[in-house]
């Protein structure tokens, strides 16, 4: 019951976004018992992927590329953390900003995706229960870890891990815990 009330959440927060930086999503449904959320194809690899081959073959990102890509994550975010729905602002925080969650085409486009543990100001009864981690420890701001408030500038921390990792080739923070 949780997790599909989260898999709703996510498709009502992702159908309010329209950005060439943003996974499209186009429905939510539900066959039967089964939901589900129909979102735009994005044919390339996720940034993860691409770090991890480029460590294989020991070789490093080319920095203006690295810099495109985060450059194009920061619009896709920038505009979601800005989105205002019957015009108030939904105070939209992606709080898994992570490799794996930035999908590159073959054709060079940079596309965020993954909302699905996103918070939003202007959904009321979205909220996390007091103890509950979400997201990926390698990439939560401080503040985030400890389970304090958060704002956009938590998911702009998280950018700038990527950087890091798209330039080093290497996690940042590794570790357990």
């Amino acid at each position: 019951e949780t997790f599909v009330k989260m898999f709703v959440d996510e498709a009502k927060i992702a159908v309010t976004l329209h950005h060439a930086n943003i996974v499209q999503v186009f429905d939510l449904g539900r066959i039967g018992e089964h939901y589900f959320i129909a979102m735009e194809l994005v044919r390339g690899r996720d940034l993860l992927q691409i770090i991890n081959r480029l460590r294989a073959l020991k070789r490093r990102m080319p920095v203006p590329v690295a810099l495109g890509i985060i450059s194009e994550v920061c619009e896709g975010l920038d505009y979601a953390h800005r989105v205002k729905v019957e015009g108030r602002p939904l105070g939209l925080i992606h709080r898994d900003v992570s490799p794996s969650n930035i999908l590159v085409s073959w054709n060079g486009e940079v596309k965020v995706g993954d909302f699905g543990i996103a918070k939003a100001a202007a959904i009321k009864d979205e909220k996390t229960a007091t103890g509950t981690m979400k997201g990926k420890y390698g990439y939560m701001a401080p503040e985030q870890v400890k389970g304090e408030h958060t704002d956009q500038r938590s998911d702009i921390f998280a950018v700038g891990i990527l950087l890091y990792e798209s330039l080093v080739g290497n996690r940042l923070f590794k570790g357990e815990t």
